[in-house]
């Protein structure tokens, strides 16, 4: 009897040492084990993350754009964006961290079964969220570049993927968020708190989508052959966009690191100085009495006996002396300030150029836009009615007396607004070509309307980059992309 005890003793033993064994070639890293919710939380701060970051290494778009220069080191401030692969950078983060991570989330959210206690609403609004966000990356990467891989892009076993054309990607893009759209539905949930921008909130991502499908519309309106659809995106878009700065897409960060505001982190846990608006900004936000230049710039160079040089912009593209400029304001480097990706003063200003442009409305209606917008902008950095009034009463500013044609007065207006939204400032700015942004006297280019290719593509996959370089006229960062020609 011992001896059968034994036998059935170690049989249990060897058993579970098995079981043990078997755990432990199991990653429980692999991103297929990982909740879909997870990964979407990690895709969605990396997108904001490297969209709102100013490290030289990764996003210098705030140098490009002359919203600020540089101090000591120059080279980004006169556009040599190949010696740190800026280009390689951004790139890498927005296929690999962003949309690899948004395509595994969708996969593992549509394996996890539904819950009895579940509402069957969820699961579809969660999966249409996340392609709202998939189509947000991959226009910033045909904004950025042209031609970019997209059909073969997150497949496997295409180890040198195509470069699709911009426009056919745009238009395609155009489609999926009209059928994502379709499929939000407000009296489901979504991602609760593992959604850093909304919380979950379904309606707030059916605005956030309609206001990014009014920009996607207006970005192609320049093209003579796509009017119509440009037309149709704007004018259905329209009436369902963000309607206050409650809207904005705020992406929360927290005080502790590692999600901390990326601004804090090059800028204040880093211990450098390396930054100060450039006087582009600064000299015209001077000569119109900006009242936002309180919210956007430090006060540090403030002498009650010269208050007409209160704010001091750094040489674009110089050596400037961090202590004898005018700083940038610490709101925007405290840890937990949110990072904005669209808000509504951006919601404003593309409707009063889908106005101007007769998209919607008419041209009359811009106007009441343009005011919006500013408005909008003034109140979100912490400003006041009064002085929004003020300002838009200014001749330099109001939209009657403004100089220029519409292009100079949106896009003056709308480049200011966008401070703290690089990105679309330089959308912004490639679009409407305002306001005119001259470079540095030791500029290696012209202001670039377009990242170069990662060099790595030219090693790893040369034949598809030799193709999209020849396709979209040449890969120079003065190349104008395909939304840009006129």
């Amino acid at each position: 009897m011992k001896k059968i005890f034994l036998l059935l003793f170690t049989a249990a033993i060897l058993h579970s040492c098995s079981d043990n064994i078997e755990n432990l070639n199991v990653n429980v890293k692999d991103p297929a084990n990982v909740p879909g919710e997870a990964l979407f939380t990690s895709a969605q701060k990396s997108l904001v993350d490297q969209m709102m970051s100013t490290n030289v290494n990764n996003n210098v778009i705030r140098l490009i754009n002359q919203y600020w220069t540089e101090t000591v080191y120059t080279d980004e401030s006169n556009y040599d964006l190949v010696t740190r692969t800026i280009p390689e950078q951004h790139w890498q983060f927005l296929y690999k961290d962003v949309l690899k991570d948004l395509d595994q989330s969708a996969k593992n959210i549509n394996n996890t079964p539904v819950l009895a206690t579940e509402n069957p609403l969820n699961k579809p609004n969660k999966l249409a969220i996340i392609e709202v966000l998939n189509v947000y990356t991959y226009a910033v990467l045909v904004e950025t570049f042209g031609n970019v891989p997209y059909s073969q892009a997150l497949d496997l076993n295409y180890k040198t993927p195509k470069y699709d054309d911009g426009l056919t990607i745009y238009k395609d893009l155009i489609t999926r968020l009209n059928n994502a759209i379709a499929k939000l539905n407000p009296a489901g949930q979504s991602f609760g708190g593992n959604d850093r921008i909304y919380n979950g909130d379904v309606a707030k991502w059916i605005k956030f989508a309609n206001t990014l499908k009014l920009r996607l519309g207006i970005t192609i309106s320049d093209i003579p052959s796509e009017n119509a659809l440009a037309k149709a995106t704007v004018s259905s878009a329209a009436p369902f966009v963000f309607s206050s700065n409650a809207d904005n897409a705020d992406l929360k960060y927290l005080t502790a690191t590692p999600n901390t505001n990326p601004l804090y982190v090059d800028l204040v846990a880093s211990g450098r100085s390396d930054f100060v608006p450039a006087n582009t900004l600064v000299d015209l936000m001077n000569d119109l009495g900006d009242p936002r230049r309180a919210k956007y710039f430090d006060n540090n160079m403030d002498d009650p006996s010269t208050p007409e040089i209160e704010y001091i912009g750094g040489e674009n593209g110089a050596s400037n002396s961090f202590a004898n400029k005018t700083h940038i304001t610490p709101t925007i480097q405290a840890p937990d300030y949110p990072g904005t990706i669209l808000d509504y003063a951006e919601a404003e200003f593309l409707l009063a150029e889908a106005a101007e442009r007769s998209l919607y409305g008419t041209p009359a209606d811009a106007e009441t836009h343009y005011n919006a917008a500013i408005t909008a902008s003034i109140l979100d950095w912490g400003g006041t009615a009064a002085e929004a009034t003020s300002y838009l009463a200014n001749p330099e500013v109001a939209y009657t007396t403004a100089a220029g044609t519409w292009k100079q007065k949106i896009g003056t207006q709308s480049w200011i607004a966008m401070y703290n939204n690089s990105f679309e400032g330089w959308s912004f700015y490639r679009r409407l070509d305002f306001p005119v942004l001259i470079p540095p006297a030791d500029a290696v280019s012209d202001v670039p309307l377009r990242y170069t290719y990662p060099i790595i593509e030219q090693s790893l996959n040369n034949a598809s980059y030799t193709d999209a370089s020849t396709a979209i006229g040449g890969d120079n960062v003065e190349t104008k992309l395909f939304w840009d020609k006129f």
